[in-house]
């Protein structure tokens, strides 16, 4: 026991991240929360090594893809409205999006370290998931159509969509796994396609529409690059899954019935959750088109939104149930990353800031096709990698940061970025070298 945790020692601080945003918060608790606070102390303990063993340095390539966003950043920053919260914008951006990241991609060294961090993705969504059947079965989760039965885990109503994202990265990682383990691992397949099955559950019981077309959408590009003949396989397993699971049980199936109708209704006869998140898109581009390049600042979509929203706007988002009491929770961003980058930070900062998700993407696709194309090790690795990036970058179409859950962003986009950028050249190499170091013990041996 004891040698399995040095041997793991460097990546168990990115595990104990994860591992705390399994711990209850308290009602109507928002913000930074306890795995915030170690993730600042994983960027530490990551410096430190750096420093101690002065090896494992990030490549070019990687440090312009990584650090492109603190230019935009920076210029965000002191168009702010106040130095304070200019500071405290840029270091949340810098949390996010730069430093532990980075710091993720230097504590991993190994496929092993990167399966470790996928199979604490799929824990943690386990953890969370039963949490919200259980609210969902005893009506103790957050209120739905006057119901306290939307599943949310230990995020309470102020975070809907944290326990929809836990679940969902979770599946993807377990689906990742399940396609891309080798033929020796059938006991870790086996269990991954349980893993798989179990989690479409608690994110149906979400109610989370962006959660669900994020996870549809990834999990059939997933499928589709792992090759076609298995994704046909698993869509009709998973379709019997669903029929049965909805149809024979009936679990929520009318709820669910008119959730998923909603998602083509969003034109027609929109509720007023999609109309307040018309209208804030609406501020955000009119923010954007006062200020261009640079934005109205980091955090000054707040200050600006009345002045550029229509009256359509209600006055904030009713939030009740899982422990905690009634509260009208104010709508302080556009629930979109795009436009909230676009209206804070202008075209320079959605550029460098997108740009950078860009490159990862491609890098991460580029390292999918060629270690599939090639039969290289890693295609669970390759596959994590790139649908975790594919599911974030969709949901940013719907959602933004913000919440307890927004540290776990970090540790996707340094997981990511650890294959993307790290992990796919240096099977590539390993694997080239391997022949020609056979022959030559060949060569030596006659």
């Amino acid at each position: 026991m004891n040698h399995r945790l040095r041997t793991f020692a460097p990546v168990l601080p990115v595990i104990a991240v994860i591992a705390l945003l399994g711990l209850p918060l308290a009602p109507g608790a928002g913000g930074a929360g306890p795995a915030d606070a170690v993730s600042g102390l994983v960027v530490l303990y990551c410096g430190i090594r750096l420093l101690r063993d002065r090896q494992r340095p990030l490549t070019p390539t990687a440090v312009a893809v990584m650090g492109l966003p603190v230019l935009g950043l920076s210029i965000a920053a002191m168009g702010a409205s106040s130095p304070g919260a200019g500071l405290s914008g840029l270091g949340r951006y810098l949390q996010i999006f730069v430093l532990v990241p980075a710091a993720v991609v230097l504590l991993i060294r190994d496929r092993r370290d990167f399966r470790l961090l996928a199979w604490s993705f799929v824990g943690l969504a386990l953890w969370q998931g039963a949490i919200g059947i259980k609210q969902y079965v005893t009506g103790t989760g957050a209120s739905y159509q006057g119901e306290e039965i939307r599943a949310v885990g230990t995020f309470g109503p102020t975070d809907v969509m944290g326990m929809a994202t836990v679940v969902s990265f979770g599946l993807i990682c377990a689906l990742a796994l399940a396609l891309g383990l080798g033929r020796n691992d059938v006991r870790q397949r086996a269990v991954a396609v349980g893993c798989t099955f179990a989690l479409l559950l608690p994110l149906a019981l979400s109610f989370s529409r962006g959660a669900w077309i994020a996870t549809a959408a990834t999990c059939a590009l997933q499928l589709a690059l792992a090759g076609l003949r298995r994704a046909l396989k698993v869509a009709a397993a998973v379709t019997a899954a669903g029929v049965v699971l909805v149809g024979g049980f009936g679990v929520g199936s009318a709820m669910l019935q008119e959730r998923i109708s909603s998602i083509t209704q969003v034109t027609d006869a929109p509720d007023q959750s999609v109309t307040d998140r018309y209208t804030m898109w609406a501020a955000a581009t009119a923010m954007w088109r006062e200020h261009p390049l640079t934005g109205v600042g980091l955090k000054g979509f707040p200050e600006h939104r009345d002045g550029n929203a229509s009256l359509a706007l209600s006055s904030g988002s009713d939030t009740e149930g899982a422990g905690a009491a009634f509260l009208k929770q104010p709508l302080l961003s556009p629930h979109n990353m795009y436009l909230l980058v676009l209206s804070e930070q202008g075209l320079i900062g959605l550029l460098t800031l997108a740009g950078s998700w860009l490159s990862l993407l491609v890098c991460a696709l580029r390292g999918l096709f060629r270690t599939h194309r090639a039969g290289l090790p890693g295609l669970d690795c390759a596959l994590v990698s790139a649908g975790l990036l594919i599911w974030q970058l969709i949901d940013f179409m719907y959602a933004d940061i913000g919440g307890p859950s927004t540290v776990l962003t970090a540790v996707v986009f340094g997981v990511a970025a650890s294959w993307s950028l790290v992990g796919a050249n240096e099977e590539e190499r390993l694997t080239a070298a391997t022949p020609v170091r056979a022959t030559a013990e060949g060569a030596m041996a006659q």
